[in-house]
């Protein structure tokens, strides 16, 4: 299990089209508040004709952001690129003036067996030529993923590569709606992915893999706006969190204060937490009652448990 927040600290992650031409001034009047990262797609959300040209408005919004920096003090959230191929991380690696120690890591979509190789080498020489971490957050939405004949196999194939550069991997993140897309399938707000029990048996099988090792990032929610959307969201937040899942990419601005609302620890959890971890391992019994005498702590169960609930406080607060 992680032991730094920093891989805890990416939390809700705001997808946006890199073309986008108000991004920029959007970040510095912080119009998305404090506790969010940026994710600037290249990838699906760009049509293949206009890559270049999106190419060319990231660099000017990331040239903007070094200039106001100089000139005042805002918030910076963790700016990460989700990439369409191996050869981009390399031309991002080298934007005009400072515009490239902005960007904190790549998304790399659909991650497979196929490219894990070409991903982990751009990355590693990304790392060669940096004087900070550039970090990596490979997402699982391959439709291979599907095949129940070779997902294990898959998977641990994967990991096994993913462990090499396990320190740059700063989460891992699941591909919801590509995974609904081979099946055709589409939830209402009123509806959790994880009542599709195909699309949930493959998170499952992702969290088995991966989540002793690795924080694991919730699928999107597309619904921000209508009847029920804030409702079915709150929902879904509650089962990712309790099947393993740490924060959530999210594609409106209004939908981040309810994924960190979700992730703040309770007072109660965070109490039991200090006093597992705190616990005389030398005592006699290594069982007790919690102070508010609604369950049992133990030791050697629940430390596990309560080093994440302490790394999700500082994360994200409590409530």
């Amino acid at each position: 299990m992680k032991n730094s927040v920093l891989y805890y600290s990416v939390g809700p992650l705001l997808y946006c089209p890199a073309n986008h031409t108000g991004i920029a001034d959007s970040l510095i009047r912080e119009r998305f508040g404090t506790h969010y990262s940026l994710a600037l797609c290249l990838e699906d959300t760009i049509s293949d004709s206009h890559v270049e040209a999106a190419e060319q408005q990231l660099a000017t919004t990331m040239e903007k952001l070094c200039r106001n920096l100089e000139k005042q003090s805002f918030f910076l959230p963790k700016i990460f690129v989700r990439v369409r191929n191996p050869k981009q991380i390399a031309k991002l690696m080298i934007l005009p003036g400072n515009a490239s120690h902005l960007i904190h890591g790549f998304i790399i979509p659909k991650f497979s067996l196929k490219n894990a190789d070409s991903y982990i080498e751009a990355i590693l020489s990304a790392n060669q030529n940096s004087a900070k971490p550039v970090y990596m957050m490979p997402i699982l939405e391959d439709p291979s993923l599907t095949d129940l004949r070779t997902r294990h196999e898959f998977l641990y194939y994967l990991k096994e590569k993913l462990d090499s550069v396990e320190e740059l991997a700063l989460n891992v993140r699941v591909g919801g709606n590509d995974l609904c897309h081979v099946y055709g399938f589409r939830r209402s707000p009123e509806e959790s992915i994880h009542s599709i029990r195909t699309i949930s048996d493959i998170f499952s099988d992702i969290i088995t893999v991966f989540g002793k090792d690795y924080v694991i990032s919730g699928p999107v929610w597309e619904y921000y706006h209508g009847k029920h959307w804030k409702k079915g969201l709150k929902k879904e937040l509650k089962e990712d969190r309790l099947c393993g899942f740490t924060g959530k990419t999210v594609i409106h601005p209004k939908q981040i204060e309810l994924v960190n609302d979700a992730y703040r620890v309770s007072k109660k959890d965070l109490a039991d937490a200090k006093a597992v971890l705190g616990w005389d391992q030398t005592a006699p019994s290594l069982v007790c009652g919690c102070t508010s005498g609604e369950r049992m702590n133990e030791y050697k169960v629940h430390s596990n448990w309560a080093q994440r609930i302490l790394l999700l406080s500082e994360a994200f607060g409590v409530r």
